[in-house]
């Protein structure tokens, strides 16, 4: 279906003379009938009446797979995801009114552009979204959420924020509505938001696989990696569906590999990759593990093979810097060429790249062109890891004192910035030294390497050389 013509369809089916908006009696009819279907969906369609002698109920289709899990905050299987929309697209055709199927199917639009980092499902999902509002229930919160969540894809943290909390305004005891908030409010670097968020999701749906893995981000941007790890355990083994568990095993392995135990964060990306062979972030984070683990040849098959099914910028720079730090220069600016190609596909649709890029140009480009993206970037929506970025890109250029600024941001934890990152305490240490503030930069390096030894192919060796460098503090004599 082209999502643009069935827009205009429904363009000429309610504007009226006046230009106005007015919903049919049809148009009332299917919107009814629609949502009295989409109150059943949402893992609720195995519990319906059957009578079958006996025999047990037949198990829901893949549309009603993905759209139980698009409706109630559950990561979807590709393939499932696929015929939903094809389902609703066919529907569509034929009742162009369904407000409710509009929000079902941006939803499902979100979900499969973020599963396979494919910008071209984000206008084709704010469409969608946009339609449902227009020809849905006065109160819809479903479409706004769906904006929100779309919002969060695109990295635009603001917007996020807005229709998040257009959707908490309209039904309040939706726990979907609040933890849509929660990437919106960390995108903006408001922690006090972010945990009012979580304390809403945690009081609706404490028992929740999806709360729970939620609940495990957060602990993580806090520095409470004990407990994001049991967290995420727990939401993986009461997880239902293949993509859900595999989701959830990812997000362990991520844990896993960030306190620098590579072999366990090897065993969840296998373990994800074995339950999804969708789930193409375990395949990038296996790559991360077998670099890390000095398998070099299969780490790089590993991303290749994730970039060549979800071509995220994120990715490109992983894999050019792997290559840089094993010599080969020329692999690695074909990489960089291809994120920065990567970023203008997204960013034409709508999406904000100016992080991923600003982190390229610092280190592999235009220092000064970084520090120009990320000051914009931070005015806009002001996280930890835009601070992070801004104050490396900073250091960079040379104006280090103000880079000291930014990098305590991310790394002091009374300012926000309590996520226990290498990365981030490396780029402190490294600006400290740069400052001549030995003492503190010893001590952010020594942190670098003790949160995770095998942090960054290309960083961790020259944290380790600055370190030796330093060499031990002097040792004071006594008091004369």
């Amino acid at each position: 279906m082209n999502t643009v013509d069935t827009v205009d369809t429904v363009d000429a089916v309610q504007r009226d003379t006046r230009g106005g908006w007015r919903r049919s009696r049809r148009g009332r009819r299917v919107l009814i009938a629609s949502v009295a279907g989409a109150a059943v969906l949402g893992g609720v369609l195995v519990l319906l009446p059957w009578d079958g002698d006996g025999a047990p109920p037949p198990a829901p289709g893949p549309a009603a797979l993905a759209r139980g899990a698009v409706t109630t905050g559950v990561p979807a299987a590709l393939p499932d995801l696929a015929a939903l929309i094809g389902d609703r697209e066919s529907h569509l055709r034929a009742h162009p009114l369904d407000g409710a199927s509009w929000a079902v199917l941006g939803a499902a639009y979100v979900e499969q552009g973020r599963r396979t980092a494919d910008g071209a499902n984000w206008p084709k999902a704010e469409k969608a979204l946009r339609t449902s509002l227009k020809t849905g229930p006065q109160r819809n919160p479903q479409a706004l959420e769906g904006l929100a969540a779309l919002a969060v894809a695109r990295r635009d943290f603001p917007t996020a924020k807005k229709w998040g909390e257009s959707a908490v305004k309209a039904a309040p005891k939706r726990w979907t509505a609040h933890a849509v908030l929660i990437g919106a409010y960390t995108g903006l670097g408001d922690h006090e938001g972010v945990g009012r968020a979580l304390d809403k999701v945690l009081a609706l749906r404490p028992d929740a696989p999806a709360a729970g893995a939620l609940a495990a981000a957060v602990y993580r941007d806090r520095g409470w990696r004990e407990d994001a790890a049991a967290r995420i355990s727990d939401a993986a083994a009461a997880a239902g569906a293949p993509a859900e568990r595999a989701a959830y095993l990812e997000q362990a392995g991520r844990l896993a590999f960030e306190r620098g135990d590579r072999e366990e964060a090897l065993r969840f990306f296998q373990e994800a990759l074995r339950t999804d062979p969708d789930q193409r972030a375990a395949q990038a984070g296996q790559g991360r593990a077998l670099a890390a683990l000095g398998r070099t040849t299969e780490a790089l098959s590993a991303y290749q093979a994730a970039l060549a099914k979800r071509p995220s910028p994120e990715y490109a720079l992983e894999l050019g810097e792997l290559y840089e730090s094993l010599g080969l220069g020329q692999a690695a600016r074909v990489e960089y060429d291809l994120l920065r190609e990567r970023a203008r596909g997204a960013e034409a649709a709508g999406a904000d790249e100016q992080l991923v890029l600003g982190r390229l140009d610092a280190d592999h480009g235009d220092p000064a062109a970084a520090v120009e993206r990320l000051r914009t970037e931070w005015g806009r929506q002001p996280g930890t890891e835009v601070a992070d970025a801004l104050g490396w890109a900073l250091h960079r250029t040379g104006a280090d004192e103000e880079a000291l600024e930014f990098a305590t941001l991310a790394t002091d934890g009374d300012k926000g910035g309590g996520v226990r990152s290498a990365l981030y305490a490396f780029h402190r240490g490294m600006i400290e030294k740069a400052l001549e503030r030995y003492g503190p930069a010893r001590r952010h390096l020594r942190e670098a390497l003790t949160i995770n030894p095998y942090f960054s192919p290309l960083r961790a060796p020259e944290a380790k050389r600055a370190l030796a460098e330093l060499g031990e503090p002097p040792v004071e004599g006594p008091p004369g």
